[in-house]
């Protein structure tokens, strides 16, 4: 049973998501790996590799050593990338590869938390190119993501500017409170994997999200909900259930909006009766 508690006006509060596992049933980065493919990004043997590390990352998720293995390999994979493709590969399969593997209490969760009037932010370690859009998609109102160094070419180089991983999430966490006047104690986080402890101890409200055994452990040992989360949906299938509160411009629009139809009923109201008259 989701639940939020009430909504707090004063001070700010948020919601701090990780993605993969968390919010969408996959690993997002390699996710992409057909698409990134067939756009001449990478060979065959790399889909199979990334194929292989999505199986692990599926099994049994992936520790501290697998995780870095894998930043590695990414790294050195997408050296010489150009970015605005990549951009334009992910915006052109976004709603085709990851719609469909949004889980559905996620989804709930994230509604429930704009709901109550808090912000929502995806923090993840894959790179800011994938997060960002996916970010947008489910109405997110921040992302913290992994970003890549990018040459003068407008081609990664395979170095990592900044790395969105384990006690760097934490830290991240901290200065988006300072920055936005969050009070951490009141704040949420929701994740799958222990390396995200440290995100979890920042906040007052942490949550186990589908946990690998190691945060099942810690969870358990301090009292934290645990959550299962199974239930895939396209975000199209919970519309209009779904959809990113209103913000103070669209309220005001829609009250433009509403005053104008209403006049405009009025005037032909009055039309009508002078017509009869």
């Amino acid at each position: 049973m989701l639940r939020v508690v009430e909504n707090h006006s004063l001070p700010r509060t948020a919601a701090f998501f990780d993605l993969d596992k968390t919010v969408i049933a996959k690993s997002s980065t390699l996710t992409f790996s057909k698409s990134f493919y067939q756009g001449g990004l990478i060979n065959r043997r790399a889909v199979l590799r990334t194929a292989y590390a999505q199986f692990v990352f599926l099994a049994g998720g992936a520790d501290h050593d697998q995780m870095e293995r894998m930043r590695q390999y990414l790294s050195a994979l997408c050296r010489g990338w150009n970015v605005r493709q990549v951009k334009e590969i992910v915006a052109e399969t976004l709603h085709d590869l990851i719609d469909p593997i949004i889980y559905d209490e996620a989804a709930s969760l994230i509604e429930e938390h704009h709901t109550a009037g808090r912000d929502v932010v995806i923090v993840s370690t894959s790179g800011a190119e994938v997060v960002e859009p996916i970010g947008e998609l489910l109405g997110a109102d921040r992302v913290v993501a992994t970003r890549m160094v990018v040459g003068d070419d407008g081609c990664f180089t395979g170095e990592v500017e900044y790395y969105a991983y384990g006690p760097t999430k934490a830290e991240a966490i901290r200065e988006l409170a300072a920055s936005e006047g969050y009070d951490l104690s009141r704040c949420y986080a929701y994740s799958d994997s222990a390396t995200d402890l440290p995100m979890l101890e920042a906040v007052g409200n942490p949550h186990a999200v589908n946990p690998d055994r190691a945060l099942r452990r810690e969870a358990l040992a301090r009292g934290w909900p645990i959550l299962d989360f199974h239930r895939p949906v396209r975000l199209k299938q919970r519309l209009p259930s779904f959809s990113v509160p209103p913000r103070p411009a669209l309220v005001a629009a829609a009250a433009i909006g509403a005053a104008a139809a209403t006049a405009g009923l009025v005037w032909y109201a009055s039309r009508r009766r002078t017509a009869l008259a």
